[in-house]
């Protein structure tokens, strides 16, 4: 009977999965994460969502282990190279959270759109302010905008079909994916950057695409661009990024993701009125957890059955 940790927090069917294919099941999100080290050595699989960081001495520790689960999308939080020299499998599950990650991102473009997080801050610290805000909250319509995708993958699709339903177009790039039957492609990032009102990224996060956005993309965006990221901390430039505020060539930032997590307090974007900030949520929904929980159980028993 294999024996597997659910190390992060699982929707409890993932359970009920798991011990009816004949797994021993280790209920584990409560431990703390620097104990587990002290555990893993006796499991043969292993469930993560983000928190569990599977590399270094909790990978060293990990004897038996022979399969993780990822429920979700990224695998930033597994050291690749040592499991692939190990020969242990690792399964996620890209589809699970994307129409969650899709609408948190729709989620940022209407609350940049309205001002609604300025509008709500200034009311709540002095109603008096009522009368004032309205005039100085007047802003625009999404509707006849251009959506500028960089990454038009699952979530950037399932993003581009909610926008286009709300009357907005989409254009996108990405260089592993030529065609979108949804999206207008084009041939390069900084055709999007040129035309687009609206710039939501969905990309991992790699040395190729550290910073992509940094200064000289800030340029060439249209005044009063919004630019959102509910990808990875690190592609954008976070001192360009505040740079381009300051001088409204970025109208709104609005980011899931820090390149450091949680952020500096000293960290410029976290004072200014225009950036909207969300501490990294993408995929947690009740929906999403729960398809991301039976999903990485049903792959972890499918990496059994194939052992």
């Amino acid at each position: 009977m294999p024996k597997v940790l659910l190390s992060d927090k699982l929707n409890e069917k993932a359970v009920e999965v798991l011990e009816s294919a004949g797994f021993e099941v280790k209920v584990g999100w409560d431990i703390p994460k620097e104990e587990l080290p002290q555990i893993i050595g006796e499991y043969d699989a292993i469930i993560v969502r983000g928190a569990t960081k599977v590399r270094g001495e909790l990978l060293e520790k990990a004897i038996n282990l022979k399969v993780i689960g990822r429920a979700g999308v990224g695998l930033d939080n597994i050291d690749l190279e040592v499991t692939m020299a190990r020969g242990i499998k690792v399964v996620n599950t890209p589809a699970a959270t994307t129409n969650s990650v899709a609408e948190l991102a729709l989620t940022m473009i209407l609350a940049s759109t309205r001002d609604v997080v300025k509008g709500t801050c200034n009311i709540k610290a002095n109603p008096e302010t009522f009368k004032t805000m309205k005039k100085e909250l007047f802003s625009r319509e999404i509707d006849g905008k251009i959506l500028g995708l960089i990454g038009t993958g699952r979530i950037g699709t399932a993003l581009a079909v909610k926008c286009k339903a709300l009357g907005m177009s989409a254009i996108g790039y990405d260089a592993f994916v030529p065609e979108n039957p949804v999206v207008e492609m084009k041939s390069s990032m900084n055709e999007i950057l040129k035309e687009a009102d609206y710039i939501s990224l969905h990309l991992p996060l790699t040395p190729e695409t550290k910073h992509m956005i940094g200064k000289e993309q800030f340029a060439l965006m249209k005044p009063g661009t919004v630019l959102v990221n509910c990808a990875r901390g690190g592609i954008v430039d976070e001192n360009a990024a505040h740079e381009a505020l300051e001088s409204e060539q970025l109208w709104y930032y609005c980011t899931d993701v820090f390149e450091k997590e949680p952020p500096d307090s000293d960290n410029p974007l976290l004072k200014h009125d225009h950036v909207i900030i969300a501490p990294h949520i993408g995929a947690q929904t009740k929906e999403g957890n729960f398809r991301a929980s039976v999903q990485a159980a049903e792959r972890v028993i499918e990496s059994f059955k194939e052992l």
